[in-house]
């Protein structure tokens, strides 16, 4: 994939979550330094979205496990590499496990 359809991809991504995190009611916090989306629950626990130019992935870390999206251009989504999830989804279900309550950032 080109790097700069990569970048763009991955912005417009970190745009979507921040606004979506600005709106949220839910008590979480978050934070961006060098394009690492942190996000913190009140039990200690992370959420935290960075990027890998080498292999051209979104990758996500949570207490569950790490996991590692490709970007398809033809449907706009980041797809789980191993299940095809999209990362939206997988996000909310991740992020309503520790938060303790429902969140959502669409799918």
């Amino acid at each position: 994939m080109p790097e700069k359809t990569f970048n763009q991809a991955y912005e417009d991504t970190l745009e979507r979550l921040e606004d979506v995190l600005d709106e949220c009611e839910a008590d979480i916090d978050y934070d961006t330094v060098s394009d690492i989306l942190t996000i913190s629950f009140d039990d200690g626990s992370k959420l935290i979205v960075n990027k890998q130019s080498a292999a051209d992935q979104l990758w996500l870390a949570a207490r569950s496990g790490g996991f590692h999206y490709d970007y398809d251009a033809g449907s706009g989504q980041w797809l789980n590499d191993k299940t095809g999830e999209n990362f939206f989804a997988e996000l909310s279900r991740l992020a309503t496990e520790q938060a303790g309550e429902e969140i959502s950032f669409g799918d």
